[in-house]
């Protein structure tokens, strides 16, 4: 009797690695084994970066809204510290997003935050 070699499950698995690994360069894209440990890789980076992404984007959004706060004559520290004590309930993202839309709305929530109205 012949050895049974799984050759379908085998071949569809190989099947769905490579394809992964599309757009890599050389053997990465075209030898199971390598194929296998850079699409590994890969998705450890997916994994890590789709966290790290929200880090960056806060990062982001607190460079934005301290960059407009130095145009309204004050810091982000006092600026935050002061729309939380007024009851403004606006995240970073929004923030940041009227600071670099539309200044004279932003202008107005410093000078709230700041008690010079």
């Amino acid at each position: 009797m012949p050895r049974a070699k799984n050759n379908v499950q085998a071949n569809r698995r190989h099947k769905k690695v490579l394809k992964r690994a599309r757009g890599n360069f050389g053997a990465r894209s075209r030898l199971y084994r390598t194929a296998l440990e850079t699409v590994h890789k890969g998705l450890k980076y997916a994994y890590r970066d789709r966290r790290n992404k929200k880090r960056e984007f806060r990062t982001l959004w607190i460079a934005r809204i301290s960059a407009a706060a130095k145009m309204c004559d004050t810091n982000y520290s006092t600026l935050i510290n002061g729309l939380k004590k007024s009851g403004v309930n606006l995240d970073r993202k929004a923030l940041a997003d009227i600071a670099a839309r539309d200044m004279t709305t932003f202008t107005s929530l410093a000078k709230m935050a700041t008690g010079r109205q």
